[in-house]
């Protein structure tokens, strides 16, 4: 499969783009070296290859959900400038 200098004047004209005659016999050619490669690449045997969801392998790296006793809240509010029993008083800053 080979692409036309038509072809390119309709991708271009999907994609609202303009260009000159040297610039779409450029595209012409660079399209054409792509598909080359692509034949290269269908011509690999991936029979007993199996398929990818990442090229690397991936480990979690996140530790393990452990529940722990929290600050308590007098420990927690006692550097605060302004607080009820059990919540930080803050400016209100939505009109």
């Amino acid at each position: 499969m080979s692409v036309t200098i038509k072809e390119v004047e309709h991708i271009a004209m999907l994609a609202k783009l303009e260009f000159s005659n040297a610039e779409k016999e450029k595209f012409t050619h660079q399209f054409n070296d792509i598909l080359k490669y692509m034949e290269q690449l269908n011509s690999v045997d991936t029979t007993n290859i199996e398929p990818l969801a990442q090229v690397i392998e991936l480990q979690n790296i996140f530790r393990e959900d452990i529940v722990k006793p929290s600050t308590p809240t007098d420990e927690a509010l006692k550097n605060a400038p302004s607080a009820t029993d059990e919540h930080f008083k803050v400016p209100k800053v939505i009109s």
